[in-house]
């Protein structure tokens, strides 16, 4: 079943293959099929999460999946939240996508440590929501949440991941999300998480084996 990612993210789209690895899916990302990036205008991750898998599914006539993801901080009322990928101001887009990433990155997470100086409670959460549709029209979308504890540390460590992964402390790994290799982050994250959820729920309601 071929089933299209609502991200031009690579390091998502890598995430999502190997967390679905088992199932019949071809999970192509929405660039292929020059999809542009869908308005994700609402307050709630599972809103936008519903809105972008809509926007894939009616551009290819087909499935299609979405990931709104982001981190959650208590001191700061649950921001960044929704806005997480672009919490520090929008980056001026470079000619290479990887590195116009690594730039928004660097001043998303000074935003995070500039509003946390100081601050004692730094306990915060990565937050993935999982939303997928057969259609467009699908009245019945499929939707899996995923929750990963830990803290934000005053600065970065490890150099794997992307996103406010180095500042993410895990204490039950004893680690940031940015020193885990690859397959232990893809056991553990918040992704993965949601991802689980989302495996029973396709073979339980789309007959996947």
């Amino acid at each position: 079943m071929r089933l299209i990612l609502a991200s031009n993210n690579a390091k998502k789209l890598s995430e999502l293959r190997a967390l679905f690895d088992g199932l019949p899916l071809d999970l192509q990302p929405q660039g292929a099929f020059g999809i542009p990036e869908a308005e994700e205008p609402h307050l709630t991750f599972v809103e936008n999460a519903l809105a972008k898998a809509r926007h894939a599914a009616r551009a290819v006539g087909g499935a299609a999946i979405a990931d709104d993801s982001g981190l959650c901080v208590a001191a700061l009322g649950g921001a960044p939240g929704v806005i997480s990928a672009h919490a520090g101001g929008l980056v001026p887009a470079l000619p290479d996508r990887e590195l116009t990433r690594q730039a928004q990155d660097a001043i998303n997470n000074a935003w995070l440590l500039e509003r946390l100086r100081g601050v004692g409670d730094r306990s915060a959460r990565f937050v993935s929501t999982l939303v997928a549709v057969r259609s467009a029209e699908d009245p019945e979308p499929l939707i899996a949440l995923g929750r990963w504890e830990g803290r934000i540390l005053e600065s970065p460590q490890g150099a794997n991941g992307f996103g406010y992964d180095p500042l993410m402390f895990i204490p039950a790994l004893g680690c940031t999300v940015a020193e885990l290799a690859a397959e232990v982050k893809n056991a553990h994250s918040h992704r993965a998480i949601a991802a689980a959820q989302m495996r029973a729920l396709m073979r339980d309601a789309w007959a996947l084996k």
